[in-house]
């Protein structure tokens, strides 16, 4: 695990950190071929190196003021599942430490990020 994600946890209020542990823990259970990485100033995972100096990103993280998001690093994941009832935006769904994603919605959305990278995409 990196040092960096687990700074970046550390200094979030107690249910913010606490929601995003489990949904860290999930990601790693999924993804366990995946390197975790901060990117974009977000903690994520990183697909395995594909030819390129470093593999594609999967998926970030982040907690905000409001609300905590997931970020599929891609604009065309979010609009093509159905998030309901999550708010979205193009690049994210985003929930509260009350209201954690879901595994099977979770699943989906990383799925389809993981076929978006096999087909070369972004």
């Amino acid at each position: 695990m990196s040092a960096e994600v687990d700074s970046y946890l550390y200094a979030l209020p107690p249910d913010q950190r606490a929601a995003l542990e489990t949904l860290r823990g999930q990601l790693l259970a999924y993804l366990p071929d995946c390197s975790e990485c901060l990117s974009y100033a977000m903690p994520g995972f990183r697909a395995p190196d594909s030819g390129r100096k470093k593999g594609k990103m999967v998926v970030g993280y982040a907690a905000f003021a409001r609300h905590l998001g997931l970020y599929p690093h891609s604009g065309n994941i979010i609009p093509m599942i159905d998030c309901t009832p999550f708010k979205t935006s193009k690049s994210g769904v985003l929930f509260t430490p009350d209201a954690p994603l879901p595994l099977p919605l979770l699943h989906r959305i990383l799925d389809a990020r993981r076929a978006e990278i096999a087909a070369g995409s972004p």
